[in-house]
């Protein structure tokens, strides 16, 4: 299986940090969830102070959350971020973007994390740069695009 690199950049983009493009919040495993009108500056401050405690959720930029979203799963030590969107079909054996960590890219282990609860994620799609994986987020949230400052994975 290969994959394409898309590395990160020196500059980032500036951006309204008030802005929201989020419509639809779905925690998992205990479903709660917010709809486009729930979602307040109070709700973006939780999720972002929840990340290095463990979460998994997903921030989807259509109603209902079906489709466009990204995938946040950390549990305080390993961040993995996969992105979904109608166009490019996504699980993790598709052409889609997720993170990236070079430390890895040569071998076959596993994080302790899972997708949906049951899917392993290897080490290369997971950093441990908590702290860059909360500006995705927050980037995600307000822009509705891939954070620039974090590497990113395409499979091929």
């Amino acid at each position: 299986m290969s994959f394409k690199i898309i590395p990160k950049k020196d500059i980032i983009p500036e951006f309204d940090h008030q802005e929201i493009k989020l419509k639809h919040i779905s925690y998992y495993p205990n479903d709660e969830e917010y709809e486009e009108d729930e979602i307040t500056e109070e709700v973006i401050s939780k999720i972002l102070k929840e990340i290095p405690e463990g979460i998994e959720i997903y921030l989807s930029l259509i109603p209902y959350g079906e489709d466009d979203w990204l995938e946040v799963v950390c549990d305080g030590e390993w961040l993995s971020l996969a992105y979904m969107s109608e166009e490019e079909y996504c699980c993790y054996n598709a052409d889609f973007p997720d993170t990236y960590n070079a430390d890895f890219s040569d071998t076959e282990k596993w994080s302790p994390l899972t997708s949906g609860g049951q899917s392993p994620i290897e080490k290369c799609f997971a950093i441990q740069d908590i702290e860059a994986g909360i500006k995705a987020v927050e980037y995600f949230i307000r822009t509705g695009e891939l954070y620039p400052g974090i590497d990113w994975a395409v499979y091929q």
